[in-house]
């Protein structure tokens, strides 16, 4: 609500006989009270839309990447992680699978584009750290290499 608004209330309310004044105006909500010389003004403010803040600057499967050894194919954007290329279809890589240099490991959604994750080294897949469908963030380890 407008400070201007919120002025010409309190006027309002000290010139006339009235004790309360309550006003809404959408989701805003202002309740004026005046008790003896002062008057006190309350107000709602609109709900405001909560945005998930990480609560730790290191990813979960950082610290599941640092019990295992082998090397790290971690994540070079932020999106969301995809084990196949569409829902049902076979997963690129499994644990156990020879992977080599090149081979396409994951898909990275980004911005509606899709963006094939190649390995880069050769060996064998020892754990893969992210869920099918889970969003990551950039440097995020996703596989580990043995």
């Amino acid at each position: 609500m407008d400070l201007r608004k919120l002025k010409k209330l309190i006027d309002l309310v000290q010139e006339s006989g009235i004790s309360e004044l309550e006003v809404t105006e959408g989701e805003e909500k202002v309740k004026i009270v005046k008790s003896g010389v002062a008057s006190a003004v309350y107000a709602t403010p609109a709900p405001v839309p909560l945005v998930a803040a990480p609560l730790a600057p290191e990813p979960a499967s950082a610290a599941v990447a640092e019990e295992i050894s082998g090397h790290l194919v971690k994540s070079p954007m932020v999106g969301t992680f995809y084990r196949c290329a569409s829902p049902g279809a076979k997963a690129f890589v499994e644990v156990g699978d020879t992977v080599k240099s090149g081979d396409t490991i994951c898909i990275i959604e980004a911005m509606k584009l899709l963006n094939e994750i190649e390995c880069d080294k050769d060996g064998v897949i020892k754990a893969i750290l992210v869920e099918n469908g889970q969003p990551v963030e950039y440097g995020e380890p996703l596989v580990v290499i043995d």
